[in-house]
């Protein structure tokens, strides 16, 4: 058991489904001496069996005074992660749990009992569905605050050592079956391997421990590049194009934030290369003056709203609160952002809404000189184009008086003389970036 991973002070929780694996986890930390709780989350997917494990586990964490702590699968805990499966649901449901123990009880870590089984049974199902390095760098060693110390030890040492000292544990009724794709690689392909070398389940744990090395190296490597050739949101669309694949397509997956499939990557790299736009899980990638930008939200245009004056109306499909108030003539200084106006009160016709672009916007900014499509104007202040309805557009009953980050229009600004002037100012919503 891999020891290094597990704090040098604090209380371990130990999830424990009563199962061998689990029961050797358990029974090893308390015989090295580490200060230990034990935690099991009943699913309740197998009635009375596991309603037994559970017993099982209070039983004997109750006889050797270790702190136990459980908890059951409430009505329509599993409806909460529809759509991804029972297991899925059942493995974050369980993750959880032990966070939340974790917090209550002030635990340094989470330890879970993957075994060097578990770990060559996860790298042959990977490669039967696809992937690349890291997912065939097997199950992480440590995650956050869970640690996986038996990573280094098989099924068969965990049973031995518990015949040895006469521990008792529970067997999962499921295991035995091949509805699961892992029991049919378990029962399978996993025994068909160990036919050709015996020492199978612990070489694919080297391997997998060089694999995750390699990913290691290569992503710090796409964090250099990034470094140099990204700002915010956006990376210099040539460098990425030329970058070579290992580099590039982690660069794009960083950028991303997420563990994009393959064919997103190709998409985003294929965007860079030739232009465009690429539609990712949960966003847009395009280019756009040179560089590639991620984090263009899909969601709905700006809707329609009216602006008190004085008041305030909050934007939150532009992340934005734009805010009204009048103030007596002097210093209106407009910032190089355009995300405050000022308007003399006299020019304003009528009721103040705020909307999104709309087909033929066109106005004549302050200091240009010249009306200008509003499209065209969006386009040279840099705004991609998928960007662009969820600009936020300010309007009186006369047509456009401002728009938020291009300027606002020549007929209403104040002309330096007296009167009364209104600030309109764009600021971000609590809680958004920029």
């Amino acid at each position: 058991m891999d020891t290094d991973l597990l704090p040098r002070q604090g209380l371990i929780l130990c999830a424990v489904s009563g199962g061998a694996d689990s029961m050797y986890l358990l029974c090893r930390l308390v015989e090295l001496g580490y200060p230990v709780a034990a935690a099991h989350y009943n699913h309740g997917l197998r009635g009375m069996e596991s309603d037994r494990d559970e017993a099982f586990v209070r039983t004997f964490c109750g006889e050797r005074d270790i702190p136990f702590r459980s908890e059951r699968a409430g009505f329509g805990a599993f409806a909460r992660y529809g759509g991804i499966g029972t297991e899925a649901a059942a493995r974050a449901l369980r993750y959880d749990f032990l966070e939340r123990t974790a917090d209550e009880l002030g635990a340094a870590c989470i330890a879970t009992a993957h075994t060097a089984d578990d770990n060559a049974e996860t790298m042959l199902l990977r490669l039967a569905r696809g992937t690349g390095m890291k997912g065939l760098g097997g199950i992480p060693p440590a995650r956050g605050r869970v640690v996986r110390p038996m990573l280094d030890v098989t099924k068969a040492e965990a049973e031995a050592y518990l015949r040895r000292r006469g521990v008792p544990w529970v067997e999962d009724s499921t295991n035995a079956a091949d509805d699961y794709a892992r029991n049919r690689v378990r029962h399978g392909a996993a025994p068909a391997l160990a036919s050709v070398n015996p020492a199978f389940v612990r070489a694919a744990g080297r391997t997998a421990a060089l694999l995750r090395a390699d990913e290691e190296y290569l992503t710090a490597q796409a964090e250099a590049f990034l470094r140099e050739n990204a700002a915010g949101n956006a990376v210099d669309a040539a460098a990425l194009a030329a970058a070579p694949w290992p580099v590039a397509s982690r660069a794009v997956r960083l950028m991303a934030g997420r563990d994009l499939a393959l064919v997103h990557v190709q998409a985003a790299l294929r965007a860079a290369r030739e232009g465009g736009m690429a539609d990712v899980p949960g966003m847009r990638v395009g280019a756009f003056a040179g560089r590639l930008w991620f984090g263009a939200e899909t969601g709905a245009p700006l809707r329609p709203r009216t602006l008190p004056a004085p008041g305030a109306a909050d934007l939150p499909e532009a992340g934005l609160r734009a805010t009204a108030e009048k103030i007596t003539a002097g210093s209106c200084v407009v910032h190089n952002s355009y995300n405050i106006f000022f308007f003399q009160c006299e020019n304003i016709c009528g009721s103040i809404t705020i909307t999104g672009r709309r087909p033929g916007d066109k106005f004549r900014p302050a200091g240009r000189g010249c009306t200008k499509g509003l499209k065209q104007l969006l386009r040279e202040a840099g705004v991609p184009p998928w960007e662009r309805t969820g600009v936020p557009v300010l309007r009186d009953e006369a047509g456009i008086l401002a728009v938020y980050g291009v300027g606002a229009a020549e007929r209403a600004v104040p002309t330096g003389g007296a009167g009364e002037i209104l600030k309109i100012e764009f600021r971000r919503l609590p809680g958004e970036g920029g």
